[in-house]
């Protein structure tokens, strides 16, 4: 994500980003206050939380390869769509889990292999001659891996004959540059897409199924394309077996929370709610795009399902913060949570932060409901001059704002110390406009 490599951590007790001014915690006498969980339950049932969620979004993406193996085996725009339709359904599973990247390291790490954007399209694969053959900002650019035996990376001839999970993530950042992706979500929805060249418009990616027949073969190198696809799947199918493994009984990411004194482990919990928020969703995903009117900025941009990312982002943020969700087989997972002890230790406070929740996931609904019906997708909705798609994503921004600033006061209430990651979109919109 943009936010990983350009937002701040700011310290939340001077307020999110600087545009919330900090605000102090009220609280009850302890004769009033209702008995919480205990924090270090707390810290646990978070810890199986995110292993369910994780494992979740492993079997939702073990379906999606199905899918996509069905495509490889027996091109046709039937199996291509049903392909795409599993790549939409395993999305919303991954989304919820975006809440627990920011405050453990382990997890935003791994991130950058799993869900980086946005990516320049032709590291990968063929472009539209409509997008040129160079950029002075990537010397990848138009690499075309799926075209090529080797490329060059500076000094370096790097040998990309076999497709390989280690060479995707190998690819990812070449030369250093962060819109080289080779792996995760978005390289896998490109490959079912292809580039989305309708701009504010209506319309997605429209790649043709030939794009994988070898025998109607267009865009050529089908084979290989069929093989990058199914390489970039395997890929991402284990590395969310990974990290649902990493918060496992015996997991890394497991003992390094569970090894933190409570404050310092709630102070984990809080950082993943405040900094998906506030810095990553309201800001680089949200704000960033409409301060540009650019659809480059769309999270899901070859597919046009970015309504549903933001949409199951904010869900994730809620099935967190209250501690359960619902698995794709219709099973539940509930256990204490940090919503019981701001509520334990806080009621008025406790009551705030579950209407700017519920606030916040009526206005991205509103943004879902939009472009389900079909009057404007979310690129359109970006666009300078329409109106009503200007004020949808910036009444989410303000939601989602709003939300952080409410669980700020929980913060403070449990007398917890934490960073949030920051936006410049939202802290200094007019420099962020010139770049």
């Amino acid at each position: 994500m943009r936010a990983k490599f350009a937002a701040a951590a700011l310290a939340l007790a001077v307020g999110l980003g600087g545009s919330i001014a900090p605000v102090a915690a009220e609280t009850k006498p302890a004769a009033t206050q209702a008995a919480g969980p205990k924090a270090r339950d707390v810290i646990v049932s978070y810890a199986n939380q995110a292993e369910a969620m994780y494992t979740n979004s492993y079997l939702a993406a073990k379906e999606m390869q199905t899918a996509i193996e069905a495509l490889i085996a027996n091109p046709s725009a039937q199996t291509q769509q049903a392909a795409k339709d599993a790549w939409k359904k395993a999305r919303d599973p991954y989304q919820i889990t975006e809440a627990f990247r920011f405050g453990n390291k382990i997890v935003d790490e791994w991130e950058g292999n799993v869900n980086a954007w946005p990516l320049d399209e032709g590291l990968i694969d063929y472009l539209d001659k409509s997008r040129g053959t160079s950029s002075d900002e990537n010397p990848l650019y138009a690499a075309n891996v799926i075209a090529s035996k080797t490329i060059r990376i500076g000094k370096k001839t790097v040998d990309v004959s076999k497709i390989t999970p280690k060479l995707l993530h190998d690819l990812n950042s070449a030369a250093g540059v962060e819109s080289n992706v080779a792996s995760g979500w978005h390289a896998i929805e490109f490959l079912l897409w292809g580039k989305d060249l309708h701009g504010t418009e209506r319309g997605a990616g429209e790649r043709p199924w030939t794009d994988y027949d070898t025998k109607a073969c267009t865009g050529g190198n089908c084979e290989r394309r069929a093989q990058y696809l199914k390489v970039a799947t395997q890929t991402l199918v284990d590395d969310l077996k990974e990290m649902a493994d990493d918060w496992g009984a015996k997991g890394k990411a497991r003992a390094a929370l569970l090894k933190k004194k409570d404050k310092a482990g709630l102070a984990v919990i809080f950082t993943g709610l405040g900094s998906l928020s506030y810095g990553e969703l309201a800001g680089e995903r949200m704000k960033l795009g409409l301060l540009l009117h650019d659809p480059e900025e769309e999270h899901d941009c070859f597919s046009d399902n970015t309504h549903n990312s933001h949409y199951y982002d904010e869900v994730g943020i809620q099935d967190v913060y209250y501690g359960r969700f619902t698995r794709i087989d219709g099973t539940t997972f509930s256990g204490p949570s940090v919503a019981d002890l701001v509520r334990a230790k806080d009621a008025k406070i406790a009551d705030e932060i579950d209407a700017k929740m519920a606030a916040a996931l009526a206005a991205l609904k509103a943004i879902k409901d939009t472009a389900d019906s079909g009057e404007m997708f979310y690129d359109m909705m970006l666009a300078e001059g329409n109106a009503k798609g200007n004020k949808l994503i910036q009444d989410g921004v303000d939601a989602l704002v709003a939300q952080a600033h409410a669980i700020e006061r929980g913060v403070a209430a449990l007398k917890i110390q934490i960073k949030v990651e920051g936006s410049e979109s939202l802290d200094n919109p007019e420099a962020a406009k010139k770049k």
